[in-house]
């Protein structure tokens, strides 16, 4: 293919837009802003951008995969999506019931609390990724929002295409970064039992997310059953 000034000069509208489509996919209430508000309420703003950062390289590779035209991907999880779906369900319900468990591990006073080290932030980042590309819903979602967004703003050549995942990337990493701000200014009126409450709600709530996926693989293969 020839070298042309349209590939060479990306669109500008792709960046604003790009930005809109990271918040806008990361924004709903789900399984991974549940594990953020804990982490940015127990651990600070550093630890609910932590939880966030699995969720931003999670939308990043599926949103790189999509401009790849990577079709193949799409096909493969309409395919597997019950097994994928199934994966993810048991992921939220484990991790629905350490976050339970960890209310009963709190010091009773913020001073006894031993900081979180590196590694407490660290492995949340492969735990927010995985609940992210475990969730069929949001893999075919971001895909379907990325074909659409030629209705909006032309996507000149591949470099178009890689500014517009690294724009949903920034997008995202803003809504997580704004989230965990937001909730880290507020956790000075949380006490200890508050938090111990706090972590059990967190639990439950992925425990409950996890469920629903699993119950609707039930119904699923009940009514195929049935057919």
């Amino acid at each position: 293919m020839p070298f042309t000034a349209d590939l060479a000069i990306p669109n500008p509208l792709i960046v604003p837009v790009g930005v809109l489509v990271g918040l806008a996919v990361s924004a709903p209430v789900g399984p991974v802003n549940v594990l953020c508000i804990q982490r940015a309420l127990q651990r600070g703003v550093a630890g609910g951008i932590a939880a966030g950062l699995g969720a931003v390289l999670g939308d990043g590779l599926i949103a790189l995969a999509a401009a790849m035209g990577i079709g193949a991907i799409t096909t493969m999880v309409n395919h597997y999506r019950l097994v994928i779906q199934g994966v993810g369900g048991l992921v939220l319900v484990a991790f629905g019931i350490v976050l339970c468990r960890g209310r009963q591990q709190i010091a009773t006073t913020r001073e006894d609390a031993s900081p979180a080290g590196v590694l407490d932030y660290a492995s949340d980042v492969p735990k927010a990724f995985f609940m992210t590309v475990t969730n069929p819903g949001a893999v075919l979602g971001l895909f379907a929002i990325f074909g659409g967004i030629g209705s909006f703003v032309e996507v000149r050549g591949p470099v178009g295409a890689l500014m517009l995942v690294a724009s949903i990337i920034a997008g995202s990493l803003m809504w997580w970064t704004m989230l965990s701000v937001l909730v880290a200014h507020i956790s000075d009126r949380f006490d200890v039992l508050n938090i111990g409450r706090i972590n059990l709600i967190a639990g439950l709530a992925l425990i409950g997310f996890g469920l629903v996926l699993l119950g609707e693989i039930v119904i699923v293969v009940a009514r195929s059953a049935a057919g």
